[in-house]
This record gives C-alpha cells, structure tokens and sequence, in this order.
C-alpha cells in the first residue's frame, strides 16, 4: 500500500464508479476541485481508493472517499483517513469533517467521529454530518516507550547485532528487571525467547508466566512461534500480544488465519531487517525479500501492529535506523509503528517520536546506563 497525492482529474473515475456509477466524469466534478488537495491510495500499482481534502481556517472537509469494491475491507479507507488528519494537524487544523452517507456512519464512528446534527437529503441519498476533533482524536498515536528482555536460558540478556555469541547477561531474573520497569511507571513490556528463536518451539515460556502473573506490564512475547499450539501457550501464560516474523514470512497464509482468529489487536508483527530486507530464525538468516515489499502484503491482510529492528543497529548504542523508519511510516501511515534497535541515548528516543512513530523498543540504552530510569519517565 502507498498513499500519494494526485491530481483532481485522478480521482473522478473511481469517484464515479463507486459511488455515482450512472453518471458521466463531469457531474462527479466537485465546484472546487481545482482548490483541494487530492490522495490516493495504490495497491501493488493500482488505484483502489481516492479522497479529496479541503482546507479552511481552522477545519477541513474531505469528500468522495471512494475504494473499489473488491479492495473494501482492507484498511485502506480507515489508512487514508489517518493520512489525511496527519496533513491537517501539520496544517494546526483543528476538526476534519464530511457529510457522510448513512451506510457509511458506522465506519466513521468505529474511527472516532461524532455524528452532529440530523440526517439530511441530497440527490436522493440520506447523509449526516460527522466530525473528528484532532486535538483528541482517537487515531492519534500515543508515543510509548517500550523497555525490552531478551532471555537466553530464563536470564536477561543482549545480543549485539543479532549474534548469539556476542552475549551479555544483565540480570538472572527477568522478573526483577521487570518490575523495576512497573515501579517508574512504564507499562508496556517486549520479550523476547531468543533460545526459543533459535530453537523453533517457545522455550522460555515460564520467564513470561512469571512476568504477566506478578506484574501488570502489557507484555509481548515473540520467539519461537511457530505452530498454533506455540501461540496457544504464549497466550495461556498471560502475554498480551504475540510478537511473529519467521512464520509471517515462510508461512503467510498460516499467519494471515491468526490474525483473522485472535484479531489483529493481538499479533505484533516483527519485521527484522538487514539492509532492508528481512531477516528470521532470530536473525540467523536474511531473504531477499524486500522489508516494503513485506509490510505491504501484510498491511493489506489487515495487520496493523507492527515493530522493526534493524539488525545492523542492534546493540552498537550508536542510534536508530530513522531514515528509514520514516519512510515505512510515510508509505504506511495508518499502521502502529514500533521502531527498534540503536537506541542509543534520550534523544534518539526523542527523535522516534518526532517522525511518527508509536513506540520505540529499548534495551541495551537502558541496561548499559546510557538512558537512565528517571530519564524514560519523560515519555510516560
């Protein structure tokens, strides 16, 4: 998926087609089209959804939000939304609104808008007016940061740059070290199963049982999911979300069911990337297969909890891959997007948050001294 801007005339043939399929090209014209700001949403090469934005003082209307038939249901629509209210806050608007037909006002109020006023007709269709304040609104991505475990025979430890031989060992129990992160405020929490990575089969599943039973940490646990009966036990023993790469990867249809039977809200997908192209089996082996390339076919099935790693920065403290994570936000606004690897100080940290991101993963800053404790309460 890739939102870009496009011009008016690009927009009317879908425009008609979806929603005023018996009119001709100029009746679907609107009196200011020349004035608007115009985006569509490509999929694989094709237009499937357009939207026009326009903007006043201190509000802005969009019109003729349009996907084809055949590409509803995927996101695209509620990415585009979120596109559009991004280029309105850089614009300091306050409120996005439409006239929306009522067989679309339930799509609107899932995404935050409130309905204001009553029904009315126009050109035989019935619409209603619904606004989104985007001071407050709910598609605005609260910035978290997110303290990482890796764990390698139940104790805490780091990789740097992905080699298990290259290890260190912080603590020998996990749960101290987490909650030490509960006791500042923190709330959310990344494990990680590194002989379970290794491994192929969840191994360290006690660590996370542990964790999830005497904290209140929302932890996600990856590492060695590899078979229904692995997400089974990760969910048993009280992860909040399950991290998966590899078999997002070699199995995308396995991955894709997961997603449709525990919900997107519970998969975290793990895109580890090495010159940007992925990498599994806990970094041991790197595909051809293009990180963009990836996250589309997976935004497009739906998934929208999504972290990345670059490998190259992992563990050398000598910060983030932020060109890069801003060009995946951009080519995939809607998504969350969780960045990790290289954070190497607060104001890495700092510069996560400024391109757009929803969190970032951090672990060997923390452990080393570089970002202390009472500097990570600034971001709770």
């Amino acid at each position: 998926m890739n939102i870009r801007q496009i011009t008016a005339a690009d927009t009317l043939q879908l425009r008609r087609d979806v929603l005023y399929p018996n009119e001709s090209l100029e009746a679907v014209m609107v009196e200011n089209d020349r004035d608007g700001l115009h985006f569509g949403v490509y999929d694989q090469g094709q237009l499937v959804t357009v939207v026009s934005l326009f903007l006043g003082r201190d509000s802005a209307q969009f019109r003729k939000l349009a996907t084809l038939p055949a590409a509803q249901g995927k996101g695209y629509g509620k990415a585009v939304l979120a596109h559009l209210a991004s280029v309105c806050q850089k614009e300091r608007i306050k409120l996005l609104w439409c006239n929306a037909r009522d067989t679309a006002a339930s799509f609107y109020d899932k995404l935050g808008y409130i309905k204001k006023g009553d029904y009315f007709m126009k050109g035989g269709i019935r619409y209603i007016k619904m606004e989104l304040p985007l001071e407050q609104h709910t598609m605005t991505k609260k910035f978290e940061v997110i303290p990482a475990i890796d764990i390698i025979d139940g104790k805490c430890v780091r990789l740097t740059q992905g080699d298990y031989s290259q290890q260190k060992v912080y603590n020998e129990h996990p749960l101290e070290v987490a909650k030490e992160f509960e006791a500042i405020g923190v709330r959310r929490l990344h494990l990680v199963d590194l002989d379970g990575a290794k491994k192929g089969a969840v191994v360290n599943w006690k660590v996370l049982e542990s964790i999830a039973g005497k904290t209140g940490l929302v932890t996600d646990f990856g590492g060695g999911i590899k078979t229904g009966k692995d997400l089974d036990i990760v969910f048993e023993c009280g992860a909040a979300l399950a991290t998966i790469g590899s078999v997002a990867v070699k199995q995308p249809e396995l991955f894709f069911s997961w997603v449709k039977q525990y919900g997107a809200e519970k998969i975290f997908l793990g895109a580890d990337v090495k010159e940007e192209k992925i990498a599994v089996g806990g970094w041991l082996e790197t595909t051809t297969l293009s990180v963009f390339d990836f996250l589309e076919s997976n935004v497009a099935a739906g998934v929208t909890n999504i972290f990345c790693t670059d490998i190259a920065k992992d563990g050398l403290l000598q910060g983030p891959s932020t060109a890069l994570y801003k060009k995946i936000i951009e080519r995939f606004p809607g998504i969350n997007f969780v960045a990790s690897g290289g954070v190497s100080n607060i104001d890495d940290v700092a510069a996560l948050q400024e391109i757009g991101c929803s969190g970032a993963i951090i672990g060997k800053a923390i452990y080393e001294g570089n970002i202390s404790m009472e500097a990570l309460k600034t971001f709770l």
